[in-house]
């Protein structure tokens, strides 16, 4: 029974990373109704900024700053430079700048600091709480994914720029004609999901060590959280991206075994897309045709 405890508050903080990156997502699908295919790739070189920081003698919690501020800009410039050219370009064309994008991060990240695997350190170190149920860093990691969520939430529900960005969401043309800059507002939503992308990838590089890859696999698990959420509802994919943490982790630990975590998240995927497509806290929307 112990055990399987463990199994559930290690879920929990696991699901905090999925969160995180889920909410993201929601955030890039709220302002431009697409998927960001390269989130976890820019969350990835977001992680090697902050880790050159380090090595460079920064202390952490500066490198933490200065990294958001830095992924912050990066996302601000993708929309402006990458993607408003293709504002009204075909979906199909714009995923496959996402996954351009994907690729030419990921070679990015292996051509400046190599394809070898790095320790990454953790701000809360590892010591056994609660009887060893949970570590500090686990324990931490849950708390920083629940303080950016309530700044997001303080941020659009208390300040101008939240209600302009929701408001852009929305309904463009109408934000556009009442003084709203529409094109301001893409790139602050883009800067804004870049920045938490970059704060998943700084707590989840401590735990499977920093490496070009370390974020595909789990982008997947963010997007199966973000989908039993609801891609329209913040509060919606940080729920799921806390749900998959426990599924993945009770359901490799006692039904199909570590191998086969990863299916887990696609029959989550499967089973929100045939169930409840628009999520367990979204809503559905209904257009007339």
């Amino acid at each position: 029974m112990l055990g399987f405890w463990h199994q559930i508050l290690a879920g929990v903080a696991t699901g905090g990373i999925y969160a995180s990156l889920a909410l993201a997502l929601v955030m890039i699908h709220q302002a431009t109704h697409h998927i960001n295919f390269a989130q976890g790739e820019m969350a990835t070189f977001s992680a090697y900024l902050a880790y050159a920081l380090m090595v460079s003698g920064v202390p952490y919690w500066g490198a933490f700053g200065i990294t958001v501020v830095l992924s912050f800009a990066l996302g601000a410039l993708i929309e402006r430079v990458l993607l408003r050219p293709l504002a009204h370009a075909p979906d199909l064309t714009l995923i496959g700048v996402f996954i351009g994008l994907l690729l030419i991060l990921n070679a990015l990240c292996g051509w400046i600091w190599d394809f070898t695997i790095k320790p990454f350190p953790s701000p809360f170190g590892s010591r056994p709480l609660l009887g060893g149920l949970v570590s500090s860093a686990e324990l931490g990691t849950i708390a920083v994914t629940f303080v950016m969520l309530l700044l997001i939430w303080a941020f659009f529900r208390f300040t101008k720029l939240g209600l302009a960005m929701r408001a852009v969401a929305h309904n463009p043309e109408s934000s556009r004609l009442v003084g709203i800059r529409v094109g301001a507002m893409l790139a602050l939503g883009w800067g804004l999901a870049a920045a938490v992308g970059a704060v998943a990838g700084m707590m989840i590089a401590p735990v499977v060590f920093l490496d070009p890859n370390m974020m595909s696999g789990i982008l997947l698990y963010a997007f199966a959280g973000a989908l039993l959420g609801g891609l329209d509802n913040p509060f919606g994919a940080v729920l799921g991206g806390f749900l998959v943490g426990v599924i993945e982790n009770v359901g490799g630990a006692y039904l199909v075994g570590t191998e086969l975590k990863l299916s887990l998240a696609l029959a989550v995927i499967a089973f929100v897309l045939m169930l409840k497509p628009s999520g367990l806290l979204g809503r559905a929307v209904a257009s007339r045709v």
